[in-house]
């Protein structure tokens, strides 16, 4: 029998919940009711042909904002899930499209030399075939696959995944909405931010093979904090008297970055996956060996063509204590790894014994609906695996959101690129870009440091091949980092301070307590935000891949995917709950389902 709207209503009212069933409650009432009339018309557009419009028609007094799914549906359950998709999805579609604006020099310079070409084939000075790029234009403005298969490459290396950008997801916001204030248009290639943040990245390329621990007594740190302190355009944190001092350097500016060791205990807390010990040494690569030097080495680079170098592997196993370390880490992790090992350092915090009613781990958040039970935990919800699960959810989201930022607003160039303008500069050849770079960068004292150590004017890299194939604005590591960060301290209390912090030795060989006046101040929160920092900075700052703003922007934006992410997910949880968390700038996320 086809059921009319009052059938509907009464399979949905009945005294005897199908199984599976709950009784409806007022929060989930009240979020039904939000959508009432959006959710009705909605059932009638996504409906089945099949289905007459009586069908798809829902709700009533006793049950706002129902709709009724495709005929012959009537578990109470299945349409109440059908419900609250349907809502979320109006929710969710009520959100206008981001404003998103790229700074202009892509239509700025005739020779693209402000833009992202990396893979393309290039000229002697690296200017790219404007053919070439007109096809890598018509795929980006089309979307096709099959115009994507058409781009003229240069090399063998092809372009990494730009069609995830246009990729849709079922929960969460979609990725044309994330867009300023989040991510503001990259600084501009001849700006003094750009040309701040590329002396940032010369000084650290110089720096990469010095122990964190070894900063505040080296000399090049030294000149580095100096010439960086002076210059109004620089982001990265300062004391209390405005200056940037060794120890300071390469760090974040959200709460907590500033305070204890450079490296987060996340990425340095011996734990366990299951019965398998991790004490958190890594492979890294040799010291004093660095790529892209080389003009014709550089050329080759930019046009995708494998140079035949490889990174040499130190032998020994280190505990990440330099930027090298870093950029190893991030030149082959699985993108979400260090945040799910901080989750497993978090689980692992303040063991308990077989069979005990404590909880074995930090402090869960305050807001967890299982704190106070003497009956049940959790598990598959607010729980262990809930907790694992999401994390590696998350990350996807956050991944094509800025894929979508990259390739479709940005297409910001690597430091790489601009690197090779500099030299082009300096070395005479200026006439062969159309781009004008700041006296920041070309009169600095760390790119003239960077030449005598190089006899280049080039950027070194810490890898081979330099960048990935993908623009620079916003970072992978970094929106994937702040995403996931976010989702631990959905499920963490973030104000439990760190027992026993530790700080790797100078030959990063072993790990000594962390005697530092601030070593009460560790908390989970500040760690987190740490290590979001020492993720994207090794991937972008000290392999010479990233600009700062790369990365503080990422963050950002992937703290803005997860809390759209919880926002929606909050309604299909069966517990009530209110979690509060702290934001990368201080301020409190409320995410609740009441």
């Amino acid at each position: 029998m086809v059921e009319t709207r009052d059938s509907v209503s009464e399979v949905r009212e009945t005294d005897s919940p199908s199984v599976g069933e709950r009784p409806r409650g007022p929060n989930r009432r009240k979020f039904l009711g939000q959508v009432g009339a959006a959710a009705t018309f909605a059932a009638g557009a996504l409906a089945s042909p099949s289905v007459s419009s009586a069908q798809a028609i829902g709700g009533s007094s006793n049950s706002p904002g129902a709709v009724a799914p495709l005929a012959g549906v009537n578990n109470r359950r299945v349409i109440e899930a059908f419900e609250i998709r349907v809502a979320e999805a109006i929710q969710d579609a009520s959100v206008p499209a981001a404003t998103n604006l790229n700074n202009g020099d892509e239509a700025r310079y005739a020779d693209k030399g402000g833009t992202y070409t990396k893979g393309l084939p290039h000229d002697s000075f690296g200017r790219v075939n404007l053919n070439a790029y007109q096809t890598f234009k018509t795929a980006l403005n089309s979307g096709k696959f099959s115009d994507f298969e058409k781009i003229i490459v240069g090399g063998t290396r092809t372009l990494n995944g730009p069609q995830a950008g246009l990729a849709f997801d079922l929960e969460a916001l979609d990725n044309a909405q994330f867009g300023q204030p989040q991510v503001p248009p990259a600084p501009a290639a001849a700006s003094d931010q750009n040309a701040t943040e590329l002396l940032e990245l010369y000084w650290a390329s110089l720096l990469r093979d010095v122990a964190f621990t070894d900063y505040p007594s080296n000399s090049i740190a030294a000149q580095a904090a100096a010439e960086l302190g002076f210059q109004p355009t620089y982001l990265g944190p300062r004391n209390s008297r405005g200056q940037v001092t060794p120890n300071l350097l390469f760090r974040g500016v959200f709460p907590g970055e500033t305070l204890g060791p450079y490296i987060s205990q996340f990425f340095l807390q011996p734990t366990f996956l299951g019965s398998q010990p991790i004490d958190q040494q890594q492979v890294t690569y040799m010291p004093n060996i660095d790529y892209g030097t080389n003009f014709d080495e550089w050329l080759k680079i930019q046009n995708g063509i494998d140079t035949g170098l490889r990174n040499q592997v130190d032998p020994q196993l280190r505990y990440r204590g330099n930027g090298r370390d870093l950029a190893a880490f991030t030149h082959a992790d699985v993108l979400y790894q260090a945040y799910f090992t901080a989750f497993l350092v978090l689980s692992g915090i303040n063991p308990q014994p077989p069979g005990s009613i404590a909880f074995g781990g930090a402090p869960l958040n305050p807001g967890n609906p299982y704190n106070n039970s003497t009956t049940e935990n959790g598990f598959a919800t607010f729980g262990g695996p809930d907790f694992a699960a999401t994390l590696g959810e998350v990350a996807n989201k956050a991944l094509n959101a800025v894929w979508y930022q990259k390739w479709f607003v940005h297409l910001r160039p690597r430091p790489e690129a601009t690197g090779g303008l500099v030299h082009l500069i300096k070395t005479g050849r200026g006439n062969k870009t159309d781009v004008k770079l700041s006296n920041v960068i070309l009169n600095s004292h760390g790119l003239q440091q960077s030449f005598n150590t190089y006899g280049t004017w080039l950027l070194s890299q810490a890898f081979p091949e330099g960048s990935p194939t993908h623009p620079a604005y916003p970072t992978g590591h970094g929106t994937l980092g702040g995403a996931c960060i976010t989702v631990l301290k959905f499920f963490f209390d973030g104000n439990f301070v760190i027992p026993n912090p530790v700080v790797p030795r100078s030959d990063r060989l072993s790990l000594v307590p962390y005697t530092g006046s601030d070593a009460g101040q560790l908390t989970v929160n500040g760690e987190l935000n740490k290590l979001g920092h020492n993720v994207t900075f090794g991937h972008g700052i000290h392999a010479g891949i990233h600009w700062r703003s790369d990365s503080d922007t990422a963050l950002l934006l992937g703290e803005a995917v997860a809390l759209s992410f919880l926002g929606d997910r909050a309604k299909t949880y069966n517990e009530p709950f209110t979690v509060n968390l702290t934001k990368f700038d201080g301020t409190t996320a409320t995410i609740t389902n009441q």
